[in-house]
């Protein structure tokens, strides 16, 4: 397979902008800023001499590295990945792993739209049914994550989104439904009244949303950022950067089938002089 290279990435799918978070892409490393907080907790004064307790706590758990991660994730699922196919998953559950535990992170169904859609785009045409879903059953959960929820919540958004319209679709703050009630609890969160980490897995989701209920148009888009108080500048960024991934994803893919076809005919030129070979002999000893 030496033969076939490809040059896409999937670093950019995640931010290194954000205050919890540094991702420094040249030297490979990553390194997590942890909130520090520290309060008084009592004084006692003691021979004149005043003492003081101190007391540091930081706010957030010890998240799991990378490498460990990464090693659930091969754990779960043993089986050989073709290189195609698994030198881009090992780096997108590195992104995925960084967005996944950032201070502000919270999951939520758009989300998990968005990272499905990039899965099913990545895994199509893969060599088993049966094994792509392992592989997405294994990678959600080295995140400690359900991939159960991914799925069920996906398809919700999905089916949603296929009965709406241009309308509809950006009027969901009217009207009442669990999806409305999903979309409602965003807007507020990104608006600053809870958690939110905005990222460009959630741009794809409403990519998905938009595209399913076909409207595609750009002002379509622009309302719906601002119902949901997301950037739209960032999500056509991000949009534009899935775009081209795409793009070089099925030129990889074509390299690939072309390698594919061109080895399976080698083999069969190489066989053809054996079967006539086999023929001739078996001819001989029938005569005999």
């Amino acid at each position: 397979m030496a033969a076939v290279t490809s040059s896409f990435t999937f670093s950019a799918l995640t931010q290194s902008s954000q205050r919890s978070l540094a991702l420094s892409s040249n030297s490979q490393t990553f390194r997590f800023r942890v909130g520090f907080s520290c309060h008084y907790v009592g004084v006692r004064a003691a021979n004149s001499a005043s003492k003081m307790v101190l007391r540091c706590s930081s706010s957030v758990t010890d998240p799991p590295t990378v490498s460990e991660t990464k090693l659930n994730f091969l754990k779960a699922y043993k089986r050989p990945i073709p290189s195609i196919y698994n030198t881009v998953l090992q780096e997108l559950i590195v992104q995925q792993h960084l967005m996944r535990y950032k201070r502000s992170y919270r999951y939520d169904p758009l989300f998990a739209l968005g990272f499905v859609t990039v899965y099913e785009q990545l895994m199509e045409g893969y060599p088993s049914d049966e094994d792509r879903d392992a592989i997405f059953q294994a990678y959600i959960q080295a995140l400690k994550e359900d991939p159960e929820q991914y799925r069920v919540d996906a398809k919700k958004l999905e089916e949603w989104a296929r009965a709406q319209n241009s309308t509809s679709l950006i009027e969901f703050s009217s009207r009442e439904g669990e999806v409305e009630g999903i979309l409602k609890d965003i807007a507020e969160r990104a608006g600053g009244k809870g958690d939110f980490s905005y990222s460009r897995f959630f741009a794809i989701g409403l990519f998905r949303l938009l595209e399913l209920a076909n409207a595609m148009e750009p002002t379509i888009l622009e309302k719906l950022c601002a119902a949901l108080n997301v950037n739209k500048r960032s999500v056509d960024r991000d949009l534009d950067v899935y775009r081209n991934l795409l793009s070089k994803l099925v030129q990889a893919k074509e390299l690939l089938k072309e390698y594919v076809d061109r080895e399976k005919k080698k083999r069969e030129e190489r066989a053809e002089p054996q079967k006539a070979n086999e023929a001739i002999t078996q001819q001989q000893f029938s005569s005999l």
